[in-house]
């Protein structure tokens, strides 16, 4: 209790939101780089997702994709990519990217394959080409499932996204660092308290997200069960 209230202090402390520890500009950084990170992880896991599970090839392929990368340590990883690319936030940036593309590439991919096989079907029927067809039915009525996948892939790099300071990028991870360095409990449980506040907000948030893109009869099915 006695370190809990120490960092609360620390927090609250305005010296401590000044100067190379302003806790506010470490604070935006860790949700910067968690965003970028994501945010590329779309770039790759969005469009691969959404066309193995509209085409039906190579299903086997990303799954293994998925395990393999799930399986990695993102220590280990940003190490090796530390060693490679050297001291910034290059190395971090592609282990978190790295993290986060499981997560992405699954939520693209169960969407559109969990997309109601009526209203796909009676798209074609319509006369719908291929990429009408994904890009009108299946990837909105997936997009709950895809907002969950972000959602589990932002938690995940906000938790890990402290690693950044381990190459000397910056986040909130340099007053854990420098905590750890120095002894400062309060400075480290401080970080970790505001690394758990920045995961809370994004939680809050994308179940926001997530609860807007639910068709309203999905919503109403839920609420009446």
């Amino acid at each position: 209790m006695t370190h809990l209230l120490a960092a609360l202090a620390y927090i609250r402390d305005a010296a401590h939101w000044t100067g190379p520890l302003d806790i506010g500009r470490l604070a935006a950084q860790h949700a910067i780089y968690s965003l970028a990170a994501v945010a590329l992880a779309c770039v790759v896991g969005l469009p691969l997702g959404w066309w193995v599970a509209h085409s039906g090839r190579g299903r086997d392929r990303v799954a293994a994709l998925l395990g393999a990368a799930r399986s990695l340590p993102t220590l280990g990883l940003l190490t090796l990519f530390g060693l490679w690319l050297g001291i910034g936030l290059a190395a971090p940036m592609l282990a978190f990217v790295v993290l986060a593309l499981p997560s992405v590439l699954a939520g693209a991919y169960t969407g559109v394959e969990a997309a109601d096989a009526v209203a796909v079907d009676g798209a074609r029927a319509c006369g719908m080409s291929g990429l009408q067809v994904l890009t009108r039915v299946e990837i909105p009525l997936g997009a709950p499932l895809l907002v969950g996948g972000l959602r589990s892939a932002s938690l995940q790099v906000i938790a890990t996204a402290t690693l950044a300071a381990y190459t000397g990028a910056g986040g909130l991870g340099r007053l854990m660092f420098l905590g750890l360095k120095t002894q400062d409990y309060a400075m480290m449980l401080a970080s970790a308290l505001l690394v758990i506040g920045l995961a809370l907000i994004s939680e809050l948030l994308f179940i926001l997200v997530q609860r807007a893109v639910t068709p309203a009869g999905s919503r109403h099915r839920k609420e009446t069960r």
